[in-house]
């Protein structure tokens, strides 16, 4: 028997006042954004730097035991064309014209790296439902448990980033991206990423100081050469350099309320395959609309209360057989 007109209207009113009634005036305001931690972990990306080795994707490989991902069928081969259930980070190329020149925007080319942006106030664990994603409260790092989650993939849907995957592939699937080494971490060590780009393209640190490090580069003088420190923002080893011209733009400082990822470059980020973002937040509104619409399973009720009231609808003055 079909769902009429009537019976669908009733099912959208009974679940519109039960939505209503705990979304009274004053529970669905946003939170303030979160502040950047004093102590959050966080990398500075220079793409002027950038020599598109790609070691930083097979080092982060290796200590997170990711497996290879193959674009092309039988290929041998780690050759990952974007993020995935199996990469989750990777180099990719900006190129226009003749590409000749690095670092120009008009007939040049650019490297960028695409991972986990570790928002300061993350629009995934906003999302989530179940706190499945957390945030670190001292080292910033935006974790997964994957014994808390319900397959929603809101996370994946929130990220103005595309960064969360899921593994559609696995009988069990879980949410993958980059931890930011945080098991490194947790024994005093830092990103293998990091640890393992031969120039200095990609350096761990303090996001306070890899902030000051960024804006110490847009203010070295063009032509000039210049000490960049390789891979950590307070190691002692450097390497000289001559300063290319940047933007002057530091990408993360405040793109969405801010992440612990920097990204220097001389190509404007949007052509690099980055979102152009609002200074604020809205993870904070998010959370609490979702929070709210789930609070004692509100949604869920909503739901099965409609599907038991067409099954009685439809089943009345049946017999069973």
């Amino acid at each position: 028997m079909g769902l009429s007109r009537r019976d669908f209207l009733k099912v959208s009113a009974g679940g519109g006042l039960m939505l209503a009634s705990n979304l009274a005036p004053g529970t669905a305001l946003a939170r303030p954004p979160a502040p950047r931690l004093p102590e959050a972990k966080g990398i500075l990306f220079d793409a002027t730097v950038c020599i598109g080795c790609k070691a930083c994707m097979t080092a982060c490989k290796e200590y997170n035991k990711l497996p290879p991902d193959h674009y092309h069928p039988g290929e041998i081969w780690d050759d990952p064309i974007d993020l995935s259930a199996k990469t989750v980070n990777i180099v990719k190329l900006y190129s226009n014209g003749t590409a000749h020149n690095k670092d120009q925007e008009i007939n040049g080319y650019s490297f960028i790296r695409r991972f986990c942006m570790h928002c300061v106030d993350p629009a995934c664990v906003s999302a989530c439902p179940v706190t499945a994603l957390t945030k670190d409260m001292k080292t910033g790092v935006v974790r997964y448990n994957k014994d808390n989650c319900i397959g929603c993939r809101y996370c994946q849907i929130a990220c103005p980033y595309n960064i969360p995957k899921f593994q559609w592939d696995q009988a069990f699937p879980q949410i993958v991206k980059c931890y930011l080494c945080d098991h490194r971490i947790a024994q005093g060590g830092y990103s293998a990423c990091c640890e393992f780009c031969p120039t200095g393209a990609s350096i761990f640190g303090n996001v306070q100081d890899l902030l000051k490090e960024a804006k110490r580069r847009l203010a070295l003088p063009v032509g000039r050469f210049a000490d960049y420190p390789v891979q950590r923002v307070d190691s002692a080893h450097k390497a000289p350099r001559q300063v290319t011209p940047y933007l002057n733009h530091i990408y993360g400082e405040k793109e969405g309320g801010g992440t612990q990822v920097l990204m220097l470059a001389n190509v404007p980020f949007t052509k690099l395959g980055l979102p152009q973002l609002a200074p604020e937040s809205q993870a904070g509104a998010s959370e609490t609309l979702y929070h709210t619409l789930y609070k004692g399973m509100i949604v869920p009720y909503v739901v099965l209360g409609g599907l038991f009231y067409l099954i009685y609808k439809n089943t009345t003055g049946h017999e069973l057989p």
